[in-house]
């Protein structure tokens, strides 16, 4: 019987040196693993430093490429679009009445409506309401999508209650946010020229999207006219400009990115219409197709290809592990994305002459908005630091960065307000 036993034991001890053994390996594999992703990160964290130096030779580019896109002569080119919105006339708190906005996005749109009071008063009150566009009308006609978007507005609009006063025989005014491409046409009009986000209505494209809109709203037998035409960042703008006089940007920092400024007239060569009431005009600068050989660019950044880290083996470690690497990655990914939003602004105030200590001590206000800036707190911080460190001690004081609340939506039913209060003064 001892020589099974003796058998039995060999077997025992084999075996558990064959199990150590596949441990070893395995933690081994692991080691070096770990130790290949530390040395990712490390290389990753020097290809996205962005010293000083740098960030000021990105604003220079910025501003230049500003111009260039400003320029009357197309063969100059520019990464910059430097769009004219035709939005000349901002809000300025003197607006009264009842005033609605659509805000159209994505698969969701909000329909929203304000009662303002003038300067006194400003907001009197505020009301919104979100809408779920079912999958099937995002391929189909554009009379259904914009029938779909119109009974919406109808329903919203028979529930103005007490609070909303509309003067008799007055119309019922809208600011329409179209967050998709559009060339502009004025500040009521513009064409589709593609359609993002899941959208394929293929006969929209170079169709006038407000006609599209007011034709819905005449079906719906809705008293109603968009007298507005913008996108998110330029309605971030006006809510901006309504609250602060010395708002003169408006930046997004999202899922996307973008940026709106107030530029004067007569240095927008390009622009060849009548002079704008005031002198000034909003341009949308279209920032996210901003390239130069400053910018910071990895590997990783010019694919999308990623290294899976395989997890599953020895799951609590090997979590928390990669729960500690994702964070790493992060923090460096959004201190490079923070710093160069730095140098963006910067860019901004170098073109406009802000980045000099002015006589005056002229205030210089920049509102912010995007799930990025307000819900990440480190790049935030990462940002207002950078941009203090580029202004320099002397300018920083006088530039203020402040969070944008409700823009794309609120700001849109500013400017129509805006506008309408424009059109009782001509």
């Amino acid at each position: 019987m001892r020589k099974p036993a003796g058998l039995a034991a060999a077997v025992v001890v084999v075996a558990a040196a064959s199990a150590a053994a596949v441990m070893a390996r395995r933690r081994l594999r692991e080691a070096t693993r770990w130790a290949r992703v530390d040395a990712i990160l490390r290389d990753l964290e020097e290809q996205c430093t962005v010293p000083a130096e740098r960030l000021w030779l990105v604003a220079d580019a910025m501003a230049a490429e500003m111009r260039a896109g400003l320029s009357l002569h197309d063969e100059i080119g520019s990464s910059l679009k430097m769009l004219v919105t035709y939005v000349d006339s901002l809000p300025s708190g003197e607006e009264k009445g009842l005033f609605y906005a659509l805000d159209l996005g994505g698969t969701n749109f909000r329909i929203l409506r304000v009662q303002l009071g003038g300067k006194e008063q400003r907001i009197i009150k505020h009301e919104s309401e979100g809408v779920s566009i079912p999958q099937h009308l995002m391929t189909r006609g554009s009379d259904e999508l914009f029938d779909f978007i119109a009974a919406a507005l109808a329903k919203f609009v028979a529930s103005e209650g007490e609070g909303f006063h509309l003067p008799e025989g007055t119309q019922r005014q809208l600011g329409f946010t179209f967050s998709f491409p559009v060339k502009q046409t004025s500040v009521a009009s513009g064409t589709l020229i593609k359609w993002t986000k899941g959208f394929a209505i293929d006969e929209m494209v170079g169709r006038d999207v407000v006609a599209e809109l007011n034709n819905a709203m005449k079906r719906q037998r809705i008293d109603m006219k968009v007298t507005t035409l913008v996108n998110d960042t330029v309605g971030t703008l006006a809510a901006g400009r309504y609250v602060d006089n010395d708002v003169i940007a408006a930046v997004i920092l999202g899922t996307g990115t973008n940026a709106a400024y107030i530029e004067h007239v007569h240095k927008i060569p390009k622009w060849c219409g009548p002079l704008p009431n005031y002198g000034d005009m909003v341009i949308n600068m279209e920032w996210g197709n901003f390239t130069s050989s400053h910018l910071p660019l990895t590997e990783f950044d010019r694919t999308l290809d990623a290294e899976s880290l395989n997890p599953g083996e020895q799951i609590g470690s090997a979590c928390h592990k990669t729960r500690k690497l994702v964070v790493d990655v992060c923090e460096v990914i959004a201190q490079r994305g923070a710093r160069l939003a730095a140098a963006g602004i910067y860019g901004i105030c170098k073109k406009l002459g802000r980045d000099t200590a002015s006589p005056s001590e002229q205030r210089t206000v920049i509102v912010v908005d995007g799930g990025v800036y307000k819900y990440y707190m480190l790049f935030s911080q990462y940002m207002e630091n950078t941009l203090r460190g580029l202004l320099g001690e002397e300018v920083a004081p006088s530039v203020v960065i402040k969070p944008a609340e409700d823009g794309s939506g609120t700001g849109a039913a500013l400017l129509a307000a805006s506008y309408s209060q424009c059109h009782q003064d001509n």
